[in-house]
C-alpha cells in the first residue's frame, strides 16, 4: 500500500506494510519508524527487529503499520555521514502523520488509539513528530498519537532537536549505556529537562548495552563503515538482558494507553 507524505521538498507516495492481528477489529494500532538502514533487508524482506516486535503486538490485538521513508525517495541507507540527508530526516514526521491518517480512516482501526514507535533515526523522528511545535503536525489535529516509544533515538543530544523537547504525548525512551552512536548521557539530559518542564516523558537506560540491543540475534560488532564525523566507531548488537527487559517494559507502557 502507499501513503501520501506531503513533506515540503520531499513529497512522495511512500510504501507501507500493514500487519493486522486476527479478528475483525476495530484494533488499536502502532506506527513503526525504521532506523537509518531502512525498513528492508537486501533480500527485500522487512527487518527482523520490526517483524519480531510486530508479531508480539499482533498477538496482543494491536495492528502495526510500517512506512518506508527511503524507497520512494531513492535512498537505501543513511547510516554513514556521507549518506545522511538532513532534509529527508526532517521529512519523516510527515510520514508518521500520513500513517496516522491512513490508519484512522480504516474501519478496522480505533482512530483514537494509535501509538508510535521508532528505532535509531526512526527514534529521532519520533521525538520530532510528537513535539507540540513540529511543523509536520496537521492543523486542527483531532486525534494525536496516544503514546510513543523511542529506542536509542537519533538527535537526542543538545542541539539535535533544534529546540527543547516539549510534548503532551506520553513518551518512553530506551538507550544502552554503552551506546556510542546515540549516547545515553546527553539523551538523559534532554528527556529529564522535558520532564522537569511538565512533559510526560521518561528514560530508561541499560548497563552494558549498545545500539540495536533489542534486535533479535544480532551479533555484537563494531561498524567502522558507519564511523561518525567525530571519528566514533559505532558498535551494534543484541543485549539479552536489555532485550528481555524491553520486551516487558514496552508493552507495559503502551498497551494500557492503547486499550483504555
Amino acid at each position: 500500500m502507499r501513503l501520501q507524505s506531503r513533506a515540503p521538498g520531499h513529497e512522495a507516495a511512500i510504501e507501507a506494510r500493514l500487519f493486522l492481528p486476527p479478528g475483525p477489529g476495530p484494533h488499536p494500532a502502532l506506527v513503526f519508524l525504521h532506523g537509518c538502514g531502512g525498513l528492508f533487508t537486501r533480500e527485500g524482506t522487512v527487518n527482523a527487529r520490526e517483524t519480531d516486535w510486530a508479531a508480539r503486538f499482533n498477538a496482543e490485538g494491536v495492528a502495526v503499520l510500517m512506512p518506508d521513508s527511503f524507497g520512494a525517495r531513492g535512498t537505501r541507507s543513511m547510516c554513514a555521514p556521507a549518506d545522511f540527508d538532513l532534509g529527508l530526516y526532517r521529512a519523516r514526521p510527515w510520514d508518521a502523520y500520513a500513517a496516522l491518517a491512513f490508519l484512522a480512516a480504516r474501519p478496522d482501526i480505533r482512530a483514537d488509539r494509535i501509538g508510535l514507535v521508532g528505532w535509531s533515526q526512526g527514534g529521532g523522528a519520533v521525538l520530532l513528530t510528537i513535539r507540540e511545535d513540529d511543523e509536520a503536525r496537521p492543523a486542527g489535529l483531532a486525534r494525536d498519537f496516544r503514546a510513543a516509544v523511542a529506542f536509542y533515538p537519533g538527535s537526542c543530544r543538545p542541539g539535535g532537536l533544534r529546540r527543547p523537547l516539549a510534548t503532551r504525548t506520553p513518551l518512553l525512551v530506551l538507550v544502552g549505556e554503552e551506546d556510542a552512536w546515540t549516547p545515553a548521557g546527553p539523551c538523559r539530559t534532554i528527556v529529564e529537562a522535558a520532564a522537569a518542564a511538565g512533559s510526560p516523558v521518561a528514560i530508561h537506560t541499560y548497563p552494558g548495552a549498545v545500539h540495536d540491543f533489542d534486535w533479535p540475534g544480532l551479533p555484537r560488532r563494531a561498524r567502522p563503515d558507519f564511523r561518525t564525523g567525530a571519528g566514533i566507531v559505532p558498535v551494534t548488537g543484541m543485549d539479552p538482558a536489555a532485550r528481555e527487559d524491553a520486551l516487558r517494559r514496552v508493552p507495559e507502557f503502551l498497551l494500557p494507553r492503547l486499550r483504555e
